[in-house]
């Protein structure tokens, strides 16, 4: 029983869109998984509002806010996962 050599492993070609500029392709994304840029907002504004209580000596709010930031990131990067498995999923 001799097997010929494997298939080779192509990877699916990707979707290409030739004459999309940055603004084009950030709507794009934005479009297809819109909690991603919603949770960066969200993150950052924590963050300075964060840093602001820490200039000002407010220590417990500070700390709040870093804790609240970390929950944040971590909303944003379980969004991006999700939106890469829906979209696998989709392309199937």
């Amino acid at each position: 029983m001799a097997a010929g050599p494997p298939p080779p492993l192509e990877p699916s070609p990707l979707p290409t869109f030739p004459e999309e500029g940055f603004a084009e392709k950030f709507l794009r994304k934005t479009r297809e998984n819109p909690l991603v840029p919603l949770g960066c907002l969200c993150t950052i504004s924590i963050l300075v509002y964060g840093v602001i209580c820490f200039k000002k000596g407010d220590s417990r709010r500070s700390q709040l806010m870093m804790r609240a930031r970390v929950i944040a990131q971590g909303c944003t990067f379980a969004a991006l996962l999700g939106g890469m498995v829906a979209t696998a999923i989709k392309s199937r």
